[in-house]
């Protein structure tokens, strides 16, 4: 008998949402502030180059100063030392962007070819604090796929929370001796972990803004893990998934609705926590 009626699975996908993006998503401010903070100092300096017509001489006064400030102008193209970005020279071979920086000449060479001597010359950046702040902010978009996941459970933490559910996060499997055995192989840190008197939930928590071979994976993965786990008495797997990168997977998402009771997404989980209370 399948866990799940066609209705209520046409029900779910309806509801799925396009985004689980808080406002605090968009932007790790703190992160940014940080990262500007790690390297003031040197730009602070290389704010000296600004609206010198001669900026070899003003490049040459600054290296004979301290020449280690100008190890942080790849930021100025929105790269860093640790991407280890390259270039390819009029020649064809390839250098790395920060291997410039060893030499006057060096410098120079980056400057101009990357179209910053006239940007400094102009004066079309007034302060190059605040001007990598914006690239850091720029740079720091890149990073929000990383933090799609952590925003999810993130939200359903605060929804636990606002309802007065104790849980616990990352909990391994190996915490429960009966679900490590009929796990085997499939040994897992769930999301979260709520206990009751009547039961333990051992819940898994993600988000699909967009396809993938990943969604058929873990559709498939749960679907093998959740009647091991409510095999075992006195526990139950639930899955907390919601995005409408589902629609490209639509027919795996199915066969999981089909064999896992307890699927719920952002809508439903209120239905969730009526059960444990």
């Amino acid at each position: 008998m399948a866990a799940h009626t066609q209705e209520q699975f046409d029900l779910f996908m309806s509801q799925l949402r396009e985004t689980n993006a808080t406002l605090d998503f968009y932007c790790d401010f703190p992160k940014i502030t940080r990262n500007v903070a790690e390297i003031e100092i040197s730009l602070n300096t290389l704010n000296y180059l600004i609206g010198k017509d001669d900026l070899r001489a003003a490049v040459e006064a600054l290296w004979n100063r301290d020449k280690r400030v100008f190890e942080v102008m790849d930021i100025l193209i929105a790269t860093r030392k640790k991407d280890d970005k390259k270039y390819i020279d009029n020649d064809g071979s390839m250098h790395s962007v920060h291997s410039l920086f060893r030499s006057v000449d060096g410098v120079m060479k980056f400057i101009e070819e990357t179209g910053l001597d006239r940007v400094l010359k102009n004066k079309d950046v007034k302060d190059l604090v605040d001007y990598v702040f914006g690239v850091e902010t720029g740079l720091d978009t890149n990073a929000r796929k990383n933090r799609s996941g952590d925003i999810t459970e993130t939200l359903v933490a605060r929804i636990f929370s606002n309802a007065g559910i104790a849980y616990r996060e990352q909990v391994s499997s190996h915490e429960f001796p009966a679900i490590s055995s009929v796990l085997g192989a499939d040994q897992k840190v769930f999301d979260f972990v709520i206990s009751t008197n009547a039961k333990t939930y051992l819940i898994e928590v993600n988000f699909y803004s967009g396809g993938g071979s990943k969604l058929n994976e873990v559709a498939r993965s749960y679907t093998d893990v959740a009647p091991k786990v409510n095999g075992v008495s006195g526990f139950e797997f639930v899955w907390i998934t919601d995005g409408i990168g589902w629609n490209s997977a639509r027919n795996k998402l199915e066969e999981a609705f089909a064999a896992i009771p307890s699927i719920y997404n952002l809508t439903t989980i209120s239905e969730f926590i009526e059960r444990i209370k």
